[in-house]
C-alpha cells in the first residue's frame, strides 16, 4: 500500500530563494550535482538526477508552493505517480521547507524517505553555507 512521507527542513535563507533553487534547473543542478530539467510552468515535465526522477508540474505559487507528480525509476510500471507538495515559509532564523510526499510506492518508500535528507536537505544546506549563496 503506498505510503506518505512528511518532512521539514530549515535553512538560513528566504522562502523565495528555496523555491528558486528548486525550480531553476541551473541552481537545482548546482546543489544536487546531477542533471535537472524543470520549468516554472504548470503542465511541464521535470526530470532530476539524470532521469532517475520524473514527473509533471501540477501547481505553482511562486515563492511558496510546488505541487508535482513524482516517480523514481524504482517505481513499478503499474505504480501510479506519487504527489509531491513542497511548501516554503519564513521561520525564525530563515526559511522552512515542508514536504508532503503522498503515494510513494512500497518498494521505494525507505529509499525515498532517506533520499530527501541525503540528496536534498544536506546538499542544499552545504550549498547555502557558502558565501553569497543564501
Amino acid at each position: 500500500m503506498p505510503k506518505t512521507i512528511l518532512q521539514k527542513a530549515v535553512f538560513r535563507t528566504s522562502p523565495g530563494r528555496l523555491y528558486e533553487l528548486y525550480m531553476n534547473a541551473r541552481l537545482h543542478q548546482a546543489f544536487t550535482g546531477m542533471p535537472v530539467k524543470v520549468q516554472k510552468k504548470v503542465g511541464s515535465p521535470f526530470q532530476a538526477f539524470g532521469r532517475m526522477l520524473s514527473g509533471k508540474i501540477l501547481h505553482l505559487v511562486p515563492g511558496r508552493t510546488i505541487v508535482q507528480t513524482w516517480r523514481s525509476v524504482n517505481f513499478r510500471k503499474s505504480d501510479p505517480d506519487s504527489i509531491l507538495i513542497l511548501n516554503f515559509s519564513k521561520v525564525k532564523g530563515g526559511a522552512q521547507i515542508e514536504l508532503v510526499h503522498v503515494g510513494v510506492s512500497d518498494q521505494d518508500y525507505l529509499g525515498v524517505k532517506k533520499g530527501w535528507p541525503k540528496y536534498y536537505w544536506k546538499p542544499l544546506a552545504r550549498y547555502l553555507s557558502k558565501p553569497g549563496r543564501g
